[in-house]
């Protein structure tokens, strides 16, 4: 899907600094294992995308990969082609559709994070899944979360993803970080958040990764879920 609009030069109507940030207590693999295998009452805040167009729905898997840093946790993105035909050149997690001999939404995500970054799944903890969330495209996503260890090698497919990079765990869950934004007037209006990292190119350089629409919207709910 081409965008009809630039979603960087869109005004920030607001930024959530008025909510906590998760404690950097919950924020280690250890307490993501004991809040995945204990899980506390919450509800996601953010479920679907009004879509554009009539294209029926299909279910697709993104892995959240949270890699364990000395640092903590981090979280790997990409960057997808700027060819492809849905969502080019934006920000998201390694994922895609489900094909038929998927046995599950987990199965899925560990499939295609291998085909799309070489990440194998011997390398990775699945703790569980977050609630679909349903795009502007009618991708019907389940976010599967898992902790990588750090020890293994990307292959990047170039034909899916341009390029790899690590958000602080830390960062994206503090709402200090979250703007809102929205596109459009009245009844057509789309609200969205978006998360920029500010980050340096191979020559130190300063650029911006621009986290926002459905990618930012599964972090907020692993915010949310976090936070409960």
């Amino acid at each position: 899907m081409s965008l009809i609009f630039d979603p960087q030069r869109l005004p920030v109507l607001s930024v959530d600094d008025h909510l906590p940030a998760v404690p950097i207590d919950r924020l280690s693999a250890h307490a993501l294992r004991e809040r995945f295998a204990k899980p506390r009452i919450w509800t996601p805040e953010l479920i679907a995308e009004r879509p554009l167009g009539k294209r029926s729905p299909a279910h697709a898997s993104v892995l959240v990969p949270l890699l364990e840093r000395d640092s903590g946790l981090t979280v790997l993105l990409t960057r997808r082609a700027e060819h492809l035909s849905d969502h080019a050149g934006q920000i998201s997690f390694p994922g895609g559709r489900a094909e038929p001999h998927d046995l599950s939404p987990v199965e899925t995500a560990l499939r295609e994070a291998e085909e799309e970054i070489g990440l194998e799944s011997t390398h990775v903890q699945v703790l569980g899944s977050l609630p679909t969330y349903t795009t502007v495209t009618s991708y019907i996503v389940t976010p599967v979360v898992g902790i990588v260890q750090p020890d293994f090698t990307l292959r990047l497919d170039p034909s899916e993803v341009s390029e790899v990079f690590e958000v602080p765990l830390a960062f994206l869950m503090t709402p200090a970080h979250h703007r809102r934004h929205a596109v459009g007037e009245g009844d057509e209006a789309r609200e969205f958040f978006s998360m920029p990292w500010p980050s340096h190119d191979a020559h130190g350089s300063p650029r911006s990764h621009f986290i926002w629409g459905a990618t930012a919207a599964m972090l907020r709910n692993l915010y949310r879920f976090l936070s409960a």
